[in-house]
């Protein structure tokens, strides 16, 4: 009897399986001894009975597995060539995403300096304010400095620039874009006078000025980075000094006058028992937003931004205890009001520019109002 021979292709494989609430103590900086005794909380039904010894050595594990993934997270756009455990899309994602998430009062003690190695040192301090671990401080200044250095000098949409890059989702590119827009800028975040803002604040201001003062040009004429500001836009600016102008300034405010009365004499009524001069406080918020619009081609100057925000703009308004809703009208007045007079009616390309200042200027004095 003859023999028959069959092939048959045998492939053996085993999907790698990670633990999310081990890679979460991993990431946050706990010890395998503190992370089995929280695992061991946390699973106490599934797991009574259980020695300890079994769920140590498997938390190990996970820490070893986690050691080995950890420099291809460093480098998610290697993805592709470098993941040779089994590890589905699912998993990886989670694994980026987690990896690279922040919390925001750590970022809020990094903002605005400079990403060296003396100030990662320095981060004991921050883990000790924050009440986060130094080795998750250690690693959320690292991100933050490798995806400055990746899209530093990368033309093109930031957010974009970012997700590609390092395969995160739009909400968690979005935060890095305006961190790293910060940090290039070198704004000043760490004064006594702007200490009460948060995150959040700086977040807020930091996308509207990067969506609405870069330059949307994909070639832009003074090849400027997506993190920069429009230097046409800034050259724009200085004519605004016009509206400091007498005959200007007086036009200017009759229209606010005269709008402000028209939105109803109760509202009026209210905002007079507020504020004994709005006359005066017109003057005074008028000459610093067009002055700060002037200066804004100066480094210096815009650096200062959000300093200058709060000790000229907001600091006014909260002595006469004005109400933000109260402070939104005015804003908006104050934008809309200077329409027909004679240096916007005959050059309507200045007004998008007054626009295109104001609607940005006016979100983040709003956003940072307490």
């Amino acid at each position: 009897m003859g023999l028959h021979y069959t092939e048959v292709d045998v492939f053996i494989g085993s999907n790698t399986i990670i633990d999310e609430h081990i890679y979460t103590c991993w990431l946050d900086g706990y010890t395998p001894q503190e992370t089995a005794i929280l695992v061991k909380e946390k699973e106490c039904n599934v797991l009574r009975g259980i020695h300890d010894d079994l769920i140590i050595s498997d938390v190990l594990d996970q820490f070893r597995l986690f050691g080995l993934i950890e420099r291809l997270l460093q480098s998610p756009s290697m993805i592709g060539q470098g993941w040779t455990l089994q590890i589905n899309g699912k998993t990886r994602r989670l694994l980026i995403e987690k990896y690279y998430e922040f919390d925001d009062c750590v970022i809020r003690e990094i903002l605005g300096k400079k990403l060296s190695s003396r100030n990662r040192t320095e981060l004991k301090d921050v883990s000790e304010k924050t009440l986060v671990g130094l080795k998750s401080c250690r690693r959320q200044f690292d991100n933050v400095k490798r995806v400055y250095k990746a899209v530093e000098d990368v033309a093109g949409n930031l957010i974009s620039n970012i997700q590609n890059n390092f395969r995160l989702s739009e909400r968690l590119a979005k935060r890095y874009a305006t961190v790293v827009y910060i940090a290039n800028n070198r704004f000043e975040t760490s004064k006594r006078k702007i200490n009460y803002l948060k995150f959040a604040d700086f977040h807020h201001c930091a996308y509207q000025m990067m969506i609405n003062w870069s330059c949307k040009n994909p070639e832009c004429k003074y090849e400027e980075s997506p993190m920069d500001i429009d230097r046409d836009f800034l050259q724009d600016l200085r004519e605004l000094k016009v509206l400091l102008e007498r005959e200007y300034m007086d036009d200017h405010k009759m229209n606010f006058m005269r709008e402000m009365k028209s939105r109803g004499l109760e509202r009026m009524e209210k905002l007079d028992k507020q504020i004994t001069d709005l006359d005066g406080l017109f003057k005074t918020t008028s000459r610093s937003i067009i002055n700060m619009a002037f200066r804004l081609n100066q480094s210096k100057e815009v650096r200062d931004l959000f300093v200058d925000i709060v000790d000229k703009i907001i600091e006014p308004f909260k002595s006469v205890k004005m109400s933000k809703s109260d402070l939104e009208i005015f804003l908006k007045v104050y934008m809309e009001s200077p329409k027909n007079i004679e240096i916007f009616t005959k050059n309507s390309d200045l007004w998008i520019v007054w626009l295109r200042y104001m609607r940005t200027l006016n979100s983040c004095i709003i956003q940072m109002y307490h």
